[in-house]
């Protein structure tokens, strides 16, 4: 072989040397011609051989180690891409082949509607497919509160990925998308119709509702906002609650894909905290809370307090509910407390709520305080949330993404949405959470503005008020016969956290380190 390749190289050197064949060329001196081409050889043998021994050292890679070369891709790739987080990875990772179905024989069909806004329509979700469960029942996919405050026309299948949400349970609960016909209205079957009680253990269920289904085979729960307890409950269903929450109820591929555009959008910049600013319309009407709001503003919300005849309460002395730690933070109050926990002027802030009630002149302050406040109609261009205008759902979706997956998450009220953040941020880690204790801020707070207090000694007192109140770990809080009071399942969903983990549940030293 190596004389065949030293004939062809005097070869072409002779014929180069003699111009080629063709006339018109000057000679060019053999010795010249041949060096040049022993060179060419060489390289290109090199070559040859190199890229042999590269293609024999991957197979042994392969060989040996498999995953090998896939990391070494993966950390070039993601030099140059945004690391996802860990919210990201629990949602956007390939799914697992699907489980096989559990058979049993189904003791007939709910149905239920959620009531409320998003947050509390998902804790709903995740009850009501643990009863199904509980009862061998097959559940109808949910249907979404349309009525609300917020007349949102969204359906299930408009918020969340509806098949990847039945697929889910296939070894637990059958899920059907719509009811069998032979049990519509339209052919004559009145289904019965009930809220279930408020707070319940598993044996209201087994005892009270379940033997409702030997006469009528589809019970309709038409309430469904805290149908079962917090505590109390057996743990393979708080854990089945946690499964519905944090791996069955995902996203629309639209709302995900907007999501963490927003999320990439201020990770670029740096770290950001989400403020969850609560001082919306509906939520001071609620309330009752109009501190900062001028008179003709506090009797908008009260005449829409009347309005609305599921708000009970309708005569609220605003300064009492703000004392007792009942109000939202006004956005110059989250100011001053941002500042005295140490965020710098320079800090990055998404609002993530609606809109401020007030606008942008309540804002002024915070904006003032902190330059590098946004909010995601200011990220996102007028035609990308085009297709979520009036659909306060579908927009909250966004804000809960972008919440879940910030550096520091802030509630300025302790609302569906904060809690349900919260429990999120738990289960991914314990991510910093600053859970604001409102009813110890207000006096000091006013106590600074009335300077009876210096900015020193305010800062000291917000520090120590909140050393227990980052996201650490700790058990929930159980007061007897006082559900509404104690600590929210979904805010710290302890059954399903610290597993293989050294997190300290019990509260000794609970200070754990959060980022």
């Amino acid at each position: 072989m190596e004389v065949r390749s030293s004939d062809a190289v005097r070869s072409i050197g002779d014929k180069i040397a003699s111009g080629g064949g063709g006339g018109g060329s000057p000679p060019v001196p053999v010795a010249i011609a041949r060096k040049r081409l022993q060179v060419w050889f060489i390289r290109v043998c090199s070559s040859i051989v190199l890229w042999t021994c590269l293609v024999q050292l991957v197979a042994v890679c392969e060989l040996w180690h498999p995953h090998l070369l896939a990391g070494i891709t993966s950390r070039i790739s993601s030099s140059a891409e945004l690391n996802v987080d860990e919210e990201a990875r629990l949602h956007s990772s390939s799914p697992p082949p699907l489980a096989p179905p559990r058979k049993y024989t189904s003791n007939g069909f709910l149905r239920v509607s959620c009531n409320g806004g998003l947050n509390q329509m998902r804790a709903a979700i995740c009850d009501m497919v643990t009863v199904a469960r509980l009862l061998n029942l097959t559940l109808v996919v949910p249907e979404l509160d349309k009525t609300s405050f917020w007349a949102d026309p969204s359906n299930f299948n408009d918020i969340f990925d509806v098949r990847h949400f039945i697929d889910s349970f296939r070894d637990e609960v059958r899920i059907i998308k719509r009811i069998p016909k032979r049990f519509n209205r339209q052919h004559g079957f009145i289904p019965l119709e009930m809220p279930p009680v408020s707070w319940s253990n598993e044996k209201y269920y087994l005892q009270q509702i379940l033997p409702l289904f030997g006469k009528h085979k589809v019970l309709h729960f038409n309430k469904t906002d805290a149908r079962l307890a917090n505590n109390g409950i057996p743990l393979d269903l708080q854990k089945l609650r946690c499964r519905v929450n944090f791996q069955a109820l995902k996203f629309t591929p639209q709302i995900e894909t907007l999501g963490y555009k927003l999320v990439r959008m201020l990770r670029e910049k740096g770290p950001f905290v989400a403020l969850h600013l609560r001082y919306e319309m509906d939520m001071l009407a609620f309330s009752g809370c109009t501190q900062g709001c001028t008179k003709e503003e506090a009797e908008v919300l009260k005449q829409m307090r009347y309005q609305y005849p599921w708000w009970r309460e309708k005569e609220i002395v605003s300064e009492e509910r703000r004392y007792q730690g009942l109000c939202p933070l006004t956005p110059e109050e989250a100011a001053l407390i941002l500042q005295a926990l140490g965020f710098g002027k320079d800090t990055q802030i998404y609002i993530a709520a609606g809109e401020i009630y007030g606008s942008e002149r309540r804002l002024a302050v915070l904006r003032a305080a902190f330059p590098n406040i946004v909010k995601k109609e200011m990220l996102l261009a007028p035609a990308e949330l085009q297709q979520f205008q009036n659909h306060s759902s579908q927009m909250a979706a966004l804000d809960f993404m972008v919440s879940v997956a910030s550096n520091t998450f802030i509630p300025t009220y302790d609302g569906n949405m904060a809690k349900v953040v919260e429990g999120h941020r738990r289960y991914l880690g314990f991510k910093k959470t600053i859970l604001l204790d409102r009813k110890s801020l207000v006096p000091l707070l006013d106590m600074h503005h009335n300077r009876t207090l210096s900015w020193n000694e305010f800062v000291a007192a917000v520090a120590l008020v909140h050393e227990k109140r980052m996201g650490q770990p700790t058990h929930r809080r159980v007061i007897v016969d006082k559900p509404k009071e104690e600590d929210y399942f979904y805010a710290n969903p302890q059954e399903c956290l610290c597993e293989g983990t050294n997190c300290d549940l019990l509260g000794h030293g609970n200070s754990s380190k959060t980022n």
